[in-house]
């Protein structure tokens, strides 16, 4: 029952703030749910750019920006809700099959579920390398990268990786949102650090 509550309070406040927040024209067309195209709503991102900074928090609630990871390598593996079957796969594959290859970059999972959901889901599925930040708070990571899903309020599935001066050197927006990533793309991007 609390987890229907939070989900529902993150996903309603969550389309108040996604009203004011422009259209990503950038990634227009490039992700569809239902077979039906979405809007996504920010700035969006390019290959070869410096990353866009953001404030989320942890589960303390704590903001985090990018700068917490300054001169570290980083993998962001965005996700609607974790209480989903997908997006549930998704973090642990990160966090069991790609993490442990990888220990010098930073694995960061992000979601507009709020900290309360992502420590149970965590402790629930053993997730101990992988770093869950919510966006729920200022919604500054989902409008940064253009990820943020009209009239839901939640964030497009997507991965990027960022080299250690955090410039966007793979970016993949998961064209069906009910579906995974590519893996094997984001270990050869991984792996070219």
């Amino acid at each position: 029952m609390l987890r229907s509550i939070s989900f529902a309070l993150s996903a309603f406040c969550s389309v108040a703030f996604a009203t004011e927040i422009p259209e990503n024209t950038l990634d227009a067309g490039k992700v569809t749910a239902q077979s039906k195209p979405i809007t996504l709503l920010g700035q969006g991102v390019k290959l070869n750019e410096q990353a866009p900074d953001f404030k989320v928090v942890d589960g303390s609630f704590t903001p985090v920006t990018l700068a917490n990871y300054q001169g570290q390598a980083v993998l962001i593996s965005v996700v609607p809700s974790l209480d989903t079957g997908v997006c549930s796969i998704q973090t642990k594959h990160f966090n069991e099959k790609v993490a442990a290859q990888f220990p010098n970059i930073a694995m960061l999972t992000i979601s507009a579920d709020l900290p309360f959901a992502q420590a149970r889901f965590c402790k629930a599925e053993n997730i101990d390398k992988v770093v869950t930040l919510s966006d729920s708070v200022w919604r500054d990571f989902g409008q940064n990268y253009g990820l943020v899903i009209k009239d839901m309020g939640l964030l497009t599935r997507a991965v990027f990786v960022l080299d250690e001066n955090h410039k966007v050197v793979y970016k993949q927006l998961v064209a069906d949102l009910s579906t995974e990533p590519k893996y094997e793309p984001v270990l050869s991007a991984l792996k070219s650090l």
